[in-house]
């Protein structure tokens, strides 16, 4: 494990020291080597305090939506530890060079394993805040993420909320679930004559998941029960986002899989009015937004959209856009063009009314916005 520090950190201890030698010039050689051993600053405890009040771990830092939130907590002022798996996000995260300028000084890296609570805890210890946005996402795509794989990502949650709770400095836990995690139910009437609400009570059906091979869907739903199991009965706040499709700038370069992964049973959604998208940048400040308001009256779930794709046409954008050949034969049926369809409306009010005291957010509204 290692930290890294940016040029920006080395220089600014460089100036210090200098000013310490220039304050000190004065004196004898005995004065100057006091004044050098004095050089290294203290913080006042008040200010120690305050740093380790602002400091976090993410996870999957070097993701889509990890990525984000990183620079989302940056721009808000916080010191960021990102937990990375392997060399190979490490050598990643040098190699992307987004972060600004004004953030690469409040990033730090550590090595830790999701799998291992030892490497976790060690990654989590001085923080008091993580937010989990690692998931486990096969290169497959759609046929790749296996049920195997599902187990695998409870596991990790589990683990991971785990390590939260016996790191005494963690108060507080920002889990990346899924709109996935609430959105796949059994057998639902044809005859509704009015809209059935999808809110942050729904769950997705582990059953129906598993009949019908959605195990991308049935990982997020499991992930975040496993998180939810690990943290009841204990003091550590948690709070999840469930994010629809991850949309934004690079979406198809930086987040293919698993967008590819979610658009299983992508007609059915669409059908149903239940395929969604959010920005990527409301994604990273829903997480912050959440985290802050924690310690006031945030809690449970938190349903994330910005738009709900309800023409075909839209589909087939957003399957351009990610390389999937749409199959031959008739269109895929929406939630406006066919009658036979159940109707389902999302519900996304309950984040919507806690961001609103920061901006206005307009509820299931169509946003233009370019996918990539």
């Amino acid at each position: 494990m290692g930290v890294l520090r940016s040029t920006q950190s080395l220089e600014a201890e460089v100036e210090e020291m200098r000013a310490a030698l220039l304050l000190h010039g004065g004196a004898g050689f005995g004065a100057r080597r006091s004044g050098g051993a004095a050089a290294k600053r203290v913080a006042r405890p008040e200010e120690a305090a305050g740093a380790e009040a602002r400091t976090v771990c993410v996870t999957g830092g070097t993701s889509f939506v990890g990525f984000a939130v990183v620079d989302c907590l940056l721009r808000h002022g916080y010191n960021v530890r990102l937990a990375l798996e392997t060399q190979e996000d490490l050598d990643k995260l040098r190699e992307m060079e987004m972060f600004g300028e004004n953030g690469r000084d409040g990033v730090w890296t550590m090595m830790a394993n999701v799998m291992d609570p030892v490497s976790l805890h060690e990654a989590f210890d001085g923080c008091v805040g993580v937010f989990h946005t690692s998931s486990l996402v096969d290169p497959g795509g759609i046929s790749g993420y296996t049920k195997h794989m599902a187990r695998l990502e409870a596991k990790a949650a589990e683990l991971v909320v785990e390590a939260c709770v016996r790191t005494e400095s963690v108060r507080k836990c920002v889990f990346t679930s899924s709109l996935l995690a609430c959105v796949w139910r059994q057998n639902y009437a044809s005859d509704r004559r009015l809209p059935t609400t999808i809110d942050e009570n729904c769950w997705s059906d582990e059953s129906f998941c598993r009949d019908n091979k959605l195990w991308f869907s049935l990982g997020k739903t499991m992930a975040e029960k496993a998180a939810w199991r690990a943290a009841r009965g204990t003091d550590l706040k948690l709070v999840t986002i469930c994010p629809a499709l991850v949309t934004g700038p690079g979406f198809r370069r930086r987040n293919p899989t698993p967008s590819i992964a979610y658009l299983k049973g992508a007609h059915t959604m669409l059908a149903e009015g239940l395929l969604a998208t959010a920005n990527v940048e409301r994604v990273a400040e829903a997480h912050v937004r959440v985290y802050e308001e924690m310690n006031g009256t945030a809690g449970g779930r938190y349903i994330c959209y910005d738009h709900v794709v309800r023409r075909a046409e839209e589909f087939a954008e957003l399957q351009r856009q990610l390389g999937i050949r749409a199959p031959a034969g008739r269109a895929p049926a929406t939630a406006e063009t066919d009658d036979r369809a159940a109707r389902f409306e999302l519900c996304n009010r309950k984040l919507t009314a806690l961001m609103s005291a920061r901006r206005r957010c307009t509820y299931d509204a169509f946003l233009p916005e370019p996918y990539e």
